[in-house]
């Protein structure tokens, strides 16, 4: 038995997790191990009959945290874990699911496997930021997927002055600017037209939000350095930026406000069942190599 003590965290808002929740802590102690529930996935979802933790308890006490629910859970969960160095698995039960890779309904299976030491481990890398204003540290955060600078209204734009280890790149007019790991490269930065990076590589991308100029491209860069982008000027009709950390937001950025990004001393290591594949996920998720169907057909 490689983990003797294992954490369940679940996205709670899901009508229905209670009983999935309860065959995988059922299936975790028939194999021997002590189950801790998180605290508010057992709150929210009334599975109260197992050992009940915080995170802080869980970084201190589980040798594996299984995470049920989508991305966004799982981001919650490194953002909470991330000094533990406690590994996490992920069992899809949202919608995408890029990092929350084992079906739900072959979960007790893949599980049973990776406690008796059958599976691949790997490493993603985080992000850690703050916003300056002046000499003073107005808010910071860490994320997993990306930080993301964003106009506050529906109007206008913003303007950055971007800058790598204080060397200028360039500075650019548009809706925002996605600041992105390579796990980060399949989420909004997809959308906006980013490319797709392999969570191995050793990079943090640059996705412009619709910039007034399409020469401004997506770009990536090394993770060893700092990037900068200050808030050089707001649209009249703004009233503000924000910046979001994953899905943590800080909505009081003014004119003349630093953003600083850097790879976090951190860093999050994923487990998978053996073979998992990379390349696979991307073809089942992105539906890769699927032959058209009569019903894509337009009439």
């Amino acid at each position: 038995m490689h983990f003797r003590t294992v954490a369940i965290i679940g996205r709670h808002q899901d009508t229905g997790l209670d009983a999935p929740l309860r065959r995988l802590a059922q299936a975790l102690r028939a194999e021997g191990c002590t189950v801790l529930v998180e605290a508010a996935t057992s709150h929210n979802t009334g599975v109260a009959e197992f050992t009940v933790c915080t995170y802080k308890e869980i970084g201190e006490q589980a040798d594996l945290a299984i995470v049920m629910g989508g991305d966004g859970t799982m981001l919650g969960a490194a953002r909470e874990l991330a000094n533990s160095r406690v590994p996490l698995i992920g069992i899809n039960h949202g919608r995408l699911g890029f990092i929350t890779d084992i079906p739900v309904h072959s979960a007790v299976d893949a599980l049973s496997s990776v406690l008796h030491g059958q599976y691949e481990a790997e490493e993603r890398v985080l992000l850690e930021g703050r916003v300056m204003r002046g000499d003073k540290v107005m808010y910071s955060g860490v994320a997993l997927n990306d930080v993301v600078i964003n106009r506050a209204g529906r109007g206008g734009m913003i303007e950055l002055h971007i800058e790598l280890d204080g060397q200028f790149m360039h500075s650019q007019r548009a809706d925002g600017l996605i600041i992105a790991t390579p796990t980060g490269s399949t989420a909004y930065a997809l959308s906006a037209n980013g490319p797709i990076l392999h969570p191995s590589l050793n990079a943090i991308l640059l996705v412009p939000v619709a910039p007034q100029t399409l020469s401004n491209r997506p770009i990536v860069l090394p993770d060893s350095g700092t990037l900068s982008a200050t808030i050089t000027s707001l649209s009249r009709v703004e009233s503000g930026a924000s910046v979001h950390f994953d899905m943590q937001t800080w909505s009081e950025c003014q004119a003349g406000d630093r953003i600083d990004v850097r790879r976090s001393r951190n860093a999050i290591r994923f487990l998978h069942p053996t073979g998992y594949s990379f390349f696979s996920t991307l073809r089942r998720k992105l539906h890769w190599n699927r032959m058209p169907q009569p019903s894509d057909d337009i009439e």
